[in-house]
């Protein structure tokens, strides 16, 4: 097993998906990566002065390929094939000093369904105290930070420049709030090498992410490891968290994706406990629980969650 470092610039970051985008790196299984992110919109510093004033971004992001979140990567895979899964293992996710939140002042659905298109957006900016573990807002306000990657993706099947904005089969814009350290993501491949990108910073986010944003931010220092694992097709992104398992739905309608999401887990409870789709839909209804992801991406997120507990019980059974 090696390590290997990346450090974000023009020749590391890109703001799409695509199957055709080089690699800056290529890894063996189990080797494990470390790097820094930018703001997933590109800033490298937050101006000083009270909000609006958002921040600087840098110079080298190039119109009509960059338009998405400033991602680090591709990293491909060495063995990596389409029907393999690549697992992504957070190991440590250290937030930069600074963040910001945004919301209203749109003329987007968001906003309009809450009330706040009009006028100025609403900003808040964040001094991050990684030691406390404290995001400090400058109106004062105090939140318990908790950071993740909101985009780690695989490239997709389809060809051409895909936006980073909506969440798909091979992740992305996943934006769920338990990619902390600890968590496992498991990401179908859709191409050779996989091809695994990662961004979009977040200090705290809630399920949802119900204002349009988390505190965004650059991330100082984030290390993962990345695996294959042999005999697991997935048809999309699985989570282990220190609750449970999860899968998601991605869909334009919390109903699509909250189905969708639910079919995944009867698939995970069939595979786990040994039993028909029948019985794994009967138990769901009594131990998966369904929560909004994100409502703001364009393509809405829901995810299923089963408890590690509920799982081991059934299966003593």
């Amino acid at each position: 097993m090696r390590n290997h470092h990346l450090e974000p610039g023009p020749e590391t970051c890109h703001g799409s998906f695509s199957r055709d985008l080089a690699p800056v790196l290529t890894i063996d299984p189990g080797d494990t990566i470390s790097f820094g992110t930018l703001d997933g919109d590109w800033l490298v510093e937050s101006l000083p002065g009270p909000p609006p004033r958002h921040g600087a971004a840098v110079a080298w992001r190039r119109p009509g390929l960059d338009d998405g979140h400033a991602l680090i990567g591709p990293v491909a895979v060495a063995g990596a094939r389409p029907g393999s899964t690549v697992r992504v293992r957070f190991l440590e996710i250290v937030p930069a000093s600074w963040g910001w939140s945004r919301v209203g002042g749109r003329p987007v659905e968001h906003d309009r369904r809450l009330g706040i298109d009009g006028g100025e957006a609403h900003y808040l900016r964040w001094d991050l105290d990684p030691v406390t573990g404290l995001a400090t807002s400058n109106e004062g306000h105090r939140v318990r930070m908790r950071p993740f990657l909101g985009v780690v993706g695989v490239a997709p099947e389809e060809s051409g420049r895909l936006s980073t904005h909506p969440p798909r089969r091979t992740g992305g814009n996943i934006d769920f709030k338990d990619l902390v350290v600890g968590t496992d993501l498991y990401l179908p491949v859709a191409v050779d090498d996989a091809l695994v990108s990662f961004g979009d910073g977040h200090a705290v986010q809630g399920d949802g992410e119900s204002g349009a944003t988390a505190v965004e931010c650059p991330m100082e220092r984030v290390r993962v490891q990345v695996d294959l694992i042999a005999g697991l097709a997935l048809d999309g992104p699985r989570a282990r968290t220190h609750e449970g398992w999860v899968t998601f739905g991605f869909a334009p309608s919390l109903d699509d994706a909250a189905f969708d999401a639910l079919s995944e887990m009867g698939d995970l409870l069939a595979e786990r406990l040994g039993c028909g789709r029948k019985e794994a839909m009967n138990l769901a209804g009594q131990v998966v629980d369904l929560r909004v992801t994100q409502i703001v991406n364009g393509v809405k997120g829901v995810h299923a969650v089963v408890s590690h507990d509920a799982l081991a019980m059934l299966a003593g059974r």
